[in-house]
């Protein structure tokens, strides 16, 4: 089975001994709530370290959960209820029900409710009140000292026990314990009392737990201004920091409040920029005091280029040891592997040097708060995105759709790159040169101020531009899933507009590749809604059947791969057999692999039946004649509600999977030094604000 946590734990480093244990640094004992598969060695874990001897029960599928009466007395071993498909009470892993499901159920992690974050100053942040410690062994460990104990007495947990059992089971875990770190609460896995413990620390997130670097102070008594200092948030001793435009090398921690304005920091004569995240058109109360740290020349035509964000709440440590940060900012050797720690704590920004021989100095970059302008290059975009799209960002009338369409259609006939099939049509491949980076876009599903806040960052427009990227949109663009928008299907046609409008710009620089939802297929379904009936059916209403013609014979053009000697982008996922460059090419001939390429999903566990393999993606690359390391970049999975992306998943490497249809903003892959690099935006109402601009007279 796929270990999800393979590659992507790393050794707490700074620790502390509690009778005998090794346990985070900054964990407070009684935060400490211990999990796991049966077998584990849980109880034991609870008395060495004289723990609430009673096992405990949670239901992680019903609300308010987190103020359960089990979790009153920690540290305390806790069961999980968790939520399977096609059954609606939550169960344990050992439960009856669930072991005599054949096959047994999948996991339903989406109905896992998660603990508020507490962001008022008066309400309480339930994700910080407990740190799950999940205790999970391998397999063989679990299964050998389950056997051992069948000895000393009945166990009821280990009638029927197999290996194969076990090992579900400990999927499964594997499988919360993401889920939950993902959602923001405090998650750490050991895999035996005598091993480490270690974080997650997945693809770019380049935060690490406040617990696992650094060490809380005692609290203070609410007789000192200190004591309410504490009670207001202001945990951690740092004294203040006024930046100003002389260097300051910094001795301590330091505290920089959120005041709108950027500063720069010198590592050595390493500079970095960090700057405010304002966004646009968001609510006040609604905006998060997260941080941007970028190089201090932005980007350019040449190139599109990576930044970091430190959210609320989060710790990075910056230095060459953080992989995300060094494949973005390429730290010269003088910055150290560890350099200095960061933390986001509601918007003011905790600095603590690590290095003494080279240190940390900021600088005031400007006095100009960011409230106060909107930088000139982001307004520009905006204007040439009004312009490119004709003024308004809004269905096109009928007659310029179809000249539109038809016009896209007759590039589509001869595309650049296109391979033509056997039968002189255009193939099902589009090759790519090597020399030029792409950016990739994955299933949009009609969130088009999504799109407009892609081509309005990082100089995009000035990439495509200048020939510098290549810009490839994994499909799906149409069709939203939000539950409240499935049946709107004028979101989903000014999507494709404004795909279009793209395309006649860009031709040789702009690839959009079919995905499952680009079709009328009746077939086509989310949530019991015909989405591809609906489409059709609001096309002939507005456009007429002629458009609606042309529109099938705009899916029936589409490519379904994209590829150079570095990577391949498709839809869904690797076909089940083998596929060939020739085969791709000729993909009208075989409809099961175009099935394949727009529908197959990565096998998960539980799952087993079905999905596609690291063999499958093996496979691929040598069919199609690409060597074993080329990237394979897909959609059509949606991952969780916390992520839009996922490096090396199902633990193959270079195998990822983006998605950009979360409302909280999108995702895409850029290249920066030949190394895929996920870049997550925040959303804005892009819509409004662009048919708000006032264009500049013509001159």
């Amino acid at each position: 089975m796929n270990d999800p946590l393979k590659k992507i734990l790393s050794p707490i480093k700074e620790l502390q001994n509690i009778r005998g244990i090794s346990l985070p640094i900054g964990l407070e004992f009684l935060q400490l709530v211990i999990t796991g598969p049966p077998g584990a060695g849980k109880s034991y874990y609870i008395n060495q370290i004289r723990g609430w001897p009673n096992e405990g029960y949670i239901d992680l599928t019903q609300n308010n959960w987190w103020k359960n009466q089990s979790l009153v007395y920690r540290p305390r071993e806790i069961h999980l209820g968790l939520p399977f498909e096609g059954i609606a009470e939550a169960l344990t892993v050992f439960d009856k029900d669930y072991l005599d499901c054949q096959p047994r159920p999948a996991l339903e992690l989406s109905r896992i409710r998660i603990p508020p974050a507490g962001d008022g100053p008066f309400s309480t942040n339930w994700r910080d009140r407990y740190i799950f410690e999940f205790l999970i062994p391998e397999p063989e460990v679990v299964f050998s000292q389950r056997q051992a104990r069948q000895s000393q007495g009945y166990f009821p947990v280990d009638d029927n026990l197999s290996l194969e059992m076990v090992e579900q089971q400990i999927a499964i875990y594997r499988h919360v314990a993401l889920y939950m770190h993902r959602a923001g609460i405090h998650v750490y896995i050991r895999k035996g009392l005598s091993n480490p413990p270690m974080r997650i620390n997945e693809h770019n997130a380049t935060n690490v737990p406040p617990w696992a670097v650094i060490a809380r102070p005692s609290r203070p008594s609410l007789k000192t201004a200190a004591g309410w200092k504490w009670i207001f948030g202001l945990r951690t001793p740092a004294s203040w920091l006024t930046l100003t435009n002389e260097v300051q090398r910094i001795k301590g921690s330091s505290r920089i409040a959120h005041d709108g304005k950027s500063f720069d920091m010198l590592l050595g004569e390493f500079r970095l920029r960090f700057s405010p995240e304002i966004t646009l058109g968001v609510n006040k109360k609604a905006v998060k005091k997260n941080w941007l740290i970028h190089l201090p020349g932005g980007c350019h035509t040449t190139a599109m280029d990576g930044f970091a964000r430190i959210r609320v709440g989060e710790t990075v440590v910056i230095g060459r040891s953080t992989k995300e940060l060094d494949e973005i900012f390429h730290f010269p050797k003088h910055v150290a592997k560890r350099h200095l720690t960061l933390t986001n704590q509601r918007g003011d920004l905790l600095i603590s040097p690590l290095d003494e021989i080279h240190g940390v100095s900021l600088v005031r970059r400007e006095n100009l708060d960011l409230r106060e302008r909107m930088p000139a290059s982001r307004h520009a975009a905006l204007i040439r995105l009004k312009n490119l799209f004709g003024g308004s960002i809004s269905l096109l009338p009928a007659s310029k759709a179809l000249v539109l369409l038809r016009t896209v259609n007759a590039l589509l006939e001869n595309e650049p790159y296109r391979v033509h099939d056997n039968d002189g049509r255009p193939g099902g491949l589009i090759e790519l040169p090597a020399s030029t980076p792409p950016a990739i876009i994955g299933d949009m599903h009609a969130q088009v101020d999504n799109l407009l806040k892609i081509l309005s960052e990082n100089c995009l427009l000035d990439c495509l531009n200048s020939n510098a990227i290549k810009l490839i949109i994994l499909g799906d663009a149409v069709h939203s899933e939000m539950a409240d928008e499935m049946e709107d299907m004028d979101s989903s046609i000014l999507m494709m507009d404004l795909i279009l409008g793209l395309k006649l710009q860009y031709p040789a620089n702009v690839f959009y590749l079919r995905g499952n939802h680009d079709s009328f297929d009746p077939q086509l379904s989310k949530g019991g809604i015909s989405q591809g009936l609906l489409m059709r059916n609001r096309l002939q209403e507005l456009r007429g059947n002629d458009y609606v013609q042309e529109m099938e014979r705009f899916y029936d053009l589409l490519p379904y791969v994209a590829l150079s000697s570095s990577y391949i982008a498709c839809h869904a996922g690797p076909p089940r057999t083998a596929a060939s460059r020739e085969d791709i090419i000729n993909i009208r001939r075989d409809p099961q692999l175009a099935h394949d390429l727009t529908t197959s999903r990565l096998q998960l566990a539980n799952s087993l039946t079905s999905g596609y393999t690291k063999g499958d993606v093996k496979r691929f690359r040598t069919g199609l004649g690409l060597p074993k390391g080329t990237r394979l970049i897909v959609g059509h999975t949606p991952l969780d509600p916390f992520g839009s992306f996922w490096k090396n998943a199902g633990v193959i490497k270079g195998h990822h999977i983006i998605y950009s249809a979360h409302k909280e903003g999108p995702s895409i892959f850029i290249v920066i030094r030949n190394k895929f690099v996920p870049i997550s935006y925040p959303s804005e109402p892009l819509t409004k604000i662009i048919n708000r601009l006032r264009l500049p007279p013509a001159k």
